[in-house]
C-alpha cells in the first residue's frame, strides 16, 4: 500500500466537507474530461456522430457546439474547486482520482445506455454491427467505474487512519 507522508499528514485536518468536495470536483472533471475526449473524437475527429442525430448537419454541429461548451464548463469549473482545495492545503490527490474515474465512467455508461439506446440521440456509430462498440462502450465504462470505486474506498480507509472523520474532522 502506497501512503504520500504528505497525503496522511494532510487529512488529520481536514473538515468532511472538504473531503466530499475532493470527490464531488473529481467526478465534474472526469464528466468534463471524458466528454471533451467524446467530443474531440468520435463527432470531430472520426465524425462517427452528433450529440443530437435526428435533424440536419447543421443542427447537429450546433448541439455539439452545446455539449462541447457544457464539457468544458464542467472541467473549469472543477479545476476552480480543485484549486480552492489545494488553496486551503485540503486537496487529496487519491479521492479526487477517484472521483474522476466515478464521474468519467458514470458519465459514459449514462451517454450509452440512455442517450444512445433510451432516448436515441445517437449511435457510437452507424451502418455497422452496433454491439462491438456499445460493448466497447459499456466495458470500458464499467472498469472506470470499478477502478473509481477501489480508489474511492482506499482513500476512505486512508483518510479514516489519520483520523479525519466527521466528529473530529
Amino acid at each position: 500500500m502506497i501512503r504520500d507522508k504528505n497525503y496522511i499528514h494532510k487529512t488529520s485536518a481536514i473538515p468532511n466537507s472538504f473531503i466530499h468536495r475532493n470527490l464531488w470536483s473529481g467526478m465534474l472533471f472526469g464528466l468534463g474530461l471524458i466528454a471533451f475526449v467524446d467530443e474531440v473524437v468520435f463527432h470531430q475527429l472520426l465524425h462517427w456522430h452528433h450529440f443530437y442525430d435526428k435533424a440536419t448537419t447543421v443542427i447537429g454541429l450546433i448541439s455539439d457546439g452545446f455539449f462541447h461548451a457544457l464539457s468544458w464548463f464542467a472541467t473549469v469549473g472543477s479545476l476552480f474547486m480543485v484549486a480552492d482545495l489545494r488553496r486551503r492545503k485540503h486537496w487529496l490527490p487519491l479521492r479526487w482520482t477517484s472521483g474522476v474515474l466515478l464521474g468519467a465512467g458514470i458519465f459514459n455508461l449514462y451517454d450509452g445506455t440512455i442517450q444512445h439506446k433510451v432516448m436515441q440521440l445517437h449511435q457510437i456509430r452507424y451502418n455497422v454491427d452496433i454491439l462491438p462498440y456499445d460493448m466497447a462502450w459499456h466495458i470500458t465504462s464499467g472498469i472506470m467505474i470499478i477502478i473509481g470505486i477501489t480508489l474511492y474506498i482506499h482513500s476512505g480507509r486512508i483518510i479514516k487512519s489519520t483520523g479525519a472523520n466527521p466528529e473530529n474532522a
